[in-house]
């Protein structure tokens, strides 16, 4: 954790996959502790064909059924179900020249938020809009709470605490 929150966690991402799959991870991390995903994100790139959108966007019954039987991930079907899913809106947006990135950063004009240092809220009203908006477009597993977290594990959010040494550095 101490490496992930080090070198990773609130680091400006502009990279369109690298937003994707973080948002995906969020997702499947829904009801568990980061942790639990951290520990096991290795085996979801390898599962997952590195989260690139296109080869994901692919998959079909035989990929489920090998992802329902890889006990290096966290099995859960809608998760899974979403991921493919995601990975399909991912590529539609690819299609029409819609940057992933700049979708990503347009609910914040593309600067970074930063919070006060003393309190992390759980969710906020612009992740509510950013919640409803990916859900209208047709994304999963993308609740205000969700959303805020990944928010925040790919920078647009800062919330690292006053006395942390990340958050001026960011």
């Amino acid at each position: 954790m101490r490496a992930y929150h080090d070198e990773e966690w609130g680091v400006p991402q502009h990279d369109p996959r690298m937003l994707w799959e973080m948002l995906m991870l969020e997702g499947f991390q829904a009801g568990l502790a980061w942790i639990t995903v951290l520990r096991k994100r290795a085996a979801f790139r390898a599962a997952f064909a590195r989260f690139d959108p296109e080869k994901v966007a692919r998959f079909g019954d035989a990929d489920v059924k090998r992802l329902m039987a890889d006990a290096g991930i966290i099995r859960a079907r809608a998760k899974i179900d979403a991921t493919i899913q995601g990975a399909r809106i991912f590529r539609e947006m690819q299609e029409r020249d819609e940057s992933f990135d700049d979708y990503c950063w347009s609910f914040t004009d593309g600067k970074v938020l930063r919070g006060n240092g003393r309190t992390v809220p759980v969710s906020t009203p612009l992740s509510e809009r950013i919640s409803v908006e990916m859900k209208r477009r047709g994304f999963k597993f993308v609740g205000p709470t969700i959303v805020y977290a990944w928010m925040q594990a790919v920078g647009i959010a800062n919330d690292h605490s006053r006395d942390c040494f990340r958050r001026d550095h960011l």
